[in-house]
């Protein structure tokens, strides 16, 4: 996952609500809230946030999240990978 996000072949995206992001977050990582995603994201946004091609490693705090988002993000067709809790 690390190499492939400092390549740019691949973003890390954590899917926690703000408050959880501004407590503390991967270095790398880009945030979008699974709320946000489940009340319609802007496919603008996405887009500038998850780049065509791009892998979407998704991460959350016990994985549950992960699956949610990447249920919702592989409906609009991005190749998305839900990481193991932690």
């Amino acid at each position: 996952v690390k190499k492939s996000v400092a390549a740019k072949k691949a973003v890390l995206v954590d899917v926690r609500e703000a408050s959880e992001w501004n407590a503390g977050h991967l270095k790398d990582a880009k945030h979008l809230a699974l709320s946000d995603l489940k009340a319609g994201a802007d496919a603008e946004k996405l887009k500038k946030e998850l780049p065509a091609g791009s892998i979407v490693y998704l991460h959350c705090g016990s994985g549950k999240r992960c699956l949610v988002a990447a249920d919702i993000l592989k409906k609009q067709g991005y190749d998305v990978r839900p990481l193991k809790e932690g």
